[in-house]
């Protein structure tokens, strides 16, 4: 059937931007994951549908542009998330470009916006006058109600709808989120046959170098997928659930949308077993708490062991939230790393960036437990919360280098739009990133938030000098030696020898 095409769901691309060289071999190139949802509902609902994703074909922006034209959708719909938290906001740099450079090519095009960023901003980002619509919360009721119109009138009936009426931006009354009773049925899995590959399904898409081992031969080809949305959680740092919102009033952060829904254990085993079909080993299980809700997790995980289809998945965990009898299934399921997110070694600063919701648990020894039942560990470490000191930093540090995981992420605080500390810091007049890319934890322009007693330029010195520590450290490169093997340490290694620049440290953009 040749159907006309109502919609096609573009990822553009700011990998170059957001992770400077490392985005050359070493950063993850995901599957855009909100747009193969939404792309599957559409389609599911009889839209025509299509997907262009520039990251994974590595499109230049002519090409792109090329390529959103020659498609001639009704609506050029850019979904931008990411593989970070921080991302639906740092890839608005390739976003918007892209955008503007199809509005100048193509001026009759629709162009509408989805993600995390626009749930936080929607006017902000609706005033764009490359922007013709943006979609509150996640869209997936909204994008449909849409494409029911001419996109032209009768907009303002649309729930969960931006758009501009006179040239002004206006936000209709929200539309609801996908309710849990109806996830199996309103989102109906992946479209992931809409992805560009070379030879195979998701060949073009590559894993964290880390979840495959430190080897680049296993990271292809690689999926994402949720098992869940949201958190319950209200950290002061995470936006996540920022696309739960269902309130349009300015101010509204993450913390009032922390909510948590399921797709059911027997749908999402269908979703696992059609990517062993595809050929795909290497999973990444995106869920911000998979080790939460055992209702959910439990048969989930035991289907996967009797199913035995030979993953390499990891996925997040919080250390006050590991259940030590899990562990052993998660490894016959095919779980080889748990992230844990350890957040800091001071007590008082975990404690108040979590809300106080982070229990007080022996980090040491869920580690050590996590270790001893043959998994991994990835912990991540925020460096410059708000009550953040040198000392503290380090103690963060220390913690880090002691508990010597076989991988670890070090983040830079960053007030991410949408999150808690986002609007503490604007009641507090708190300096914040005047673009987007400000916000990418690795880019040029990153600038972190400074803390109560420290500068951003501090902050991001110490922590870009505690990741080199770490990855130097010889007691780690060890480590992966023992555990992966002489020719992963070398890639850890060659990994290590990459200099990140920083506008803010007086660095050139150039070396």
């Amino acid at each position: 059937m040749n159907r006309p095409l109502d919609v096609l769901f573009v990822n553009a691309d700011s990998s170059a931007h957001a992770y400077q060289d490392l985005s050359k071999d070493f950063s993850a190139i995901e599957p855009p994951t909100w747009a193969l949802l939404l792309a599957q509902a559409c389609r599911a609902n009889g839209f025509g549908v299509a997907i262009v994703d520039c990251g994974a074909e590595r499109l230049t922006e002519e090409q792109a542009v090329q390529r959103v034209g020659e498609a001639n959708a009704r609506l050029v719909c850019f979904v931008v998330y990411g593989q970070n938290p921080n991302s639906g906001t740092t890839n608005m740099v390739g976003a918007t470009a892209l955008a503007r450079k199809l509005k100048e090519a193509h001026p009759e095009a629709k162009v509408c916006f989805v993600g995390s960023h626009t749930s936080a901003l929607p006017l902000e980002v609706l005033s764009l006058p490359e922007v013709d619509f943006v979609l509150l919360n996640e869209g997936v009721y909204a994008i449909q109600n849409l494409l029911r119109t001419d996109l032209q009138s009768g907009l303002g009936q649309v729930k969960g709808l931006g758009h501009k009426s006179g040239g002004i931006p206006v936000l209709n009354p929200p539309e609801r989120v996908v309710p849990n009773d109806r996830m199996d049925f309103d989102l109906p899995g992946y479209a992931w046959d809409l992805l560009p590959c070379k030879n195979k399904p998701l060949d073009l898409y590559r894993a964290h170098f880390w979840h495959a081992e430190f080897d680049h031969d296993l990271r292809t080809p690689f999926a994402a997928v949720y098992t869940s949305l949201g958190c319950k959680f209200k950290c002061d740092f995470c936006m996540i659930n920022i696309v739960n919102r269902v309130d349009n009033t300015d101010g509204v952060a993450s913390a009032n949308s922390a909510n948590m829904r399921f797709w059911s254990p027997a749908f999402m085993l269908k979703e696992f077993e059609k990517l062993a079909s595809l050929g795909v080993k290497t999973v990444r299980v995106s869920d911000e708490m998979f080790f939460l809700n055992k209702n959910y997790f439990e048969p989930l995980v035991n289907g996967l062991a009797e199913r035995d289809l030979g993953f390499r998945m990891w996925t997040y965990s919080r250390v006050d939230t590991v259940r030590p009898q899990y562990l052993e299934k998660f490894r016959q399921a095919g779980i080889r790393w748990l992230a844990l997110g350890v957040e800091a070694g001071n007590v008082t600063v975990r404690q108040e960036v979590s809300k106080g919701s982070f229990q007080d648990v022996n980090i040491r020894q869920i580690i050590k437990t996590v270790r001893e039942s043959g998994l991994y560990v990835i912990s991540n470490y925020i460096f410059g919360c708000p009550e953040d000191t040198l000392q503290t930093m380090q103690q963060t540090l220390d913690l880090a280098l002691e508990l010597n995981t076989e991988m670890a992420n070090m983040y830079p605080c960053q007030a991410l739009p949408g999150s808690p500390l986002y609007y503490t810091a604007r009641a507090n007049g708190w300096k914040l990133p005047s673009a987007p890319g400000g916000y990418a934890f690795l880019s040029y322009d990153s600038e972190p938030l400074p803390t109560r007693h420290l500068t951003s330029a501090q902050v991001l010195k110490f922590r870009d000098n505690a990741w080199h520590t770490y990855f130097t450290n010889p007691r780690y490169l060890a480590s992966v030696e023992k555990t992966f093997g002489r020719p992963q340490r070398e890639n850890v290694e060659a990994m290590a020898r990459i200099k990140l620049r920083r506008k803010i440290l007086g660095d050139p953009l150039s070396p």
